[in-house]
């Protein structure tokens, strides 16, 4: 949704800074003119291992160690060549060309992918659909674009990191006009199912890329850019659509997020460096992935963190769908452009995750993690009221909730993961953006049926499944730390 993967990444890049700190501070002490020789060896023995390389061990936190047998500590042991290929370091032009290149490619991604969510009261009255049947227009977007992570996490070591994800901004820019443009319903569900295809190769390369090309002491920075560009495409997108539908027409509101995605697509060409640091290579073998998979499964832990992103998401974005169908009802009779403007509370989540984190560190995950579901569910109670500002309250409350609960469920995918970390977060996001497909669009009958309160029923009963599953790791968090 800030999105999916949004908070998962931020939450990914801190644990690439402590984790990369923490090997060069405690573990093998390495003169520092020795250090950059070093990780260039370990770099070399992850690509030849075979592994998913330097970026699935970054972003999961595994120790930066070679499979071979422990040198000897001695600095003279370690005789390697100077790395021939440098960091993007930070404060240099390089770096923050980079750095904002993503920016506008987190932007993009996220306003293309959410553009139409304030519109489906629009596609409802053009095309006669149900409230379910245009939630779909979401839906079938982000179950391709789970689809589109899902395979791009596997593959996308054999290809150009600068031309995946230009081709990628490009393709759903263009996709994203064309469906301004379309006569009819299924034509426009059929290009955007294509257009969440299009889009997989932005969050599934954008992490790899500033984990190889950026030098760690900056790393955190520059994935906060890209984090708060997701942000900011995630509310532009509702909100600048919003707008315009207000004062045109949808058409013009979608062709004109397209056209912005464009623009930002030449920015993001002109800006980002060349990959420097990245050996394209082919990717293991399909039984490798199957049997590390079926692995994960069998984690009981693992399967309840990645029910809880099927239903964080999933409940979060049902309410984002059919709020709009709400507000723009009696007794509130709002336009869109006010209805867009409500938006701005997703910018809440800015604030949720790194919050998270922090009482997660000193409560444990598990009470943070049912403080987050608890919330979730006050703020479904409070959009039942009709006083508006009650109804505001809610959704941010809904918000806040979401965005700390995503970001402590992501953060214990690598801690309970007994395989590749990597593909764990792949599986979670699988899940994570099924959710927001399947539920997003089941809750569309619950409206038909009952209208909101049957909506908020359907979201605080699947809360209430979550809080189930809160508990249960609370308890395994206790028993392990006991």
């Amino acid at each position: 949704m800030i999105s999916a993967e949004t908070m998962f990444y931020f939450s990914a890049s801190i644990r690439v800074g402590r984790k990369l700190a923490s090997h060069r501070n405690n573990a093998i002490p390495i003169p520092s003119p020795f250090r950059k020789s070093i990780e260039s060896a370990w770099r070399s023995s992850r690509q030849n291992r075979g592994d998913h390389g330097i970026v699935r061990a970054l972003a999961t936190g595994d120790p930066l160690v070679t499979s071979s047998p422990a040198p000897s500590r001695s600095a003279s042991s370690f005789s390697l060549p100077p790395d021939p290929l440098p960091y993007l370091e930070r404060g240099s032009p390089a770096y923050w060309h980079a750095a904002i290149a993503l920016l506008f490619a987190g932007y993009a991604t996220f306003s293309l992918l959410y553009c139409v969510q304030p519109l489906l009261p629009e596609f409802t009255k053009t095309f006669g659909v149900s409230p379910a049947e245009s939630a779909l227009s979401v839906s079938v977007t982000t179950a391709s674009l789970a689809v589109a992570i899902f395979i791009a996490g596997f593959v996308s070591e054999g290809s150009s990191r600068h031309r995946l994800m230009t081709l990628s901004l490009t393709a759903s820019s263009l996709l994203t006009i064309i469906v301004a443009f379309l006569p009819s319903w299924h034509a426009l569900l059929f290009v955007r199912a294509l257009e969440g295809l299009a889009l997989g190769g932005v969050p599934a390369v954008a992490m790899a890329y500033l984990a190889e090309e950026v030098h760690p002491d900056g790393l955190g920075l520059a994935m906060g850019l890209y984090v708060g560009g997701t942000a900011i495409g995630g509310m532009a997108g509702r909100v600048v659509s919003g707008i315009l539908a207000d004062f045109f027409s949808w058409r013009v509101a979608i062709g004109g997020i397209g056209v912005l995605g464009l623009l930002a697509t030449l920015v993001f060409r002109a800006l980002l460096p060349p990959s420097r640091r990245f050996v394209p290579r082919a990717g293991m073998g399909f039984s490798h992935h199957r049997t590390a998979l079926a692995g994960h499964l069998k984690n009981r832990g693992l399967r309840c963190v990645i029910l809880m992103g099927f239903v964080l998401m999933g409940t979060f974005v049902t309410l984002y769908n059919y709020v709009g169908y709400r507000l723009i009802a009696a007794p509130f009779n709002l336009s869109q452009t006010e209805i867009g403007a409500i938006f701005v509370v997703y910018l809440t989540g800015v604030v949720a995750s790194p919050w998270s984190g922090k009482m997660a560190d000193i409560f444990g995950r598990g009470r943070v993690l049912i403080a987050a579901l608890l919330l979730m569910i006050f703020g479904v109670v409070l959009t039942l009221s009709s006083s508006l500002p009650v109804v505001i309250a809610g959704i941010a409350c809904m918000t806040f909730g979401f965005f700390a609960g995503h970001s402590v469920a992501s953060g214990w995918i690598g801690l309970l993961a007994k395989g590749p970390k990597g593909q764990a977060a792949a599986l979670y996001l699988l899940a994570y953006y099924i959710g927001s497909s399947v539920l997003g669009s089941w809750g569309g009958h619950f409206w038909t049926i009952a209208g909101w309160p049957g909506v908020s029923g359907f979201v605080f009963v699947l809360l209430l499944i979550g809080l189930g599953g809160a508990e249960y790791l609370r308890r395994q968090e206790r028993h392990v730390n006991a």
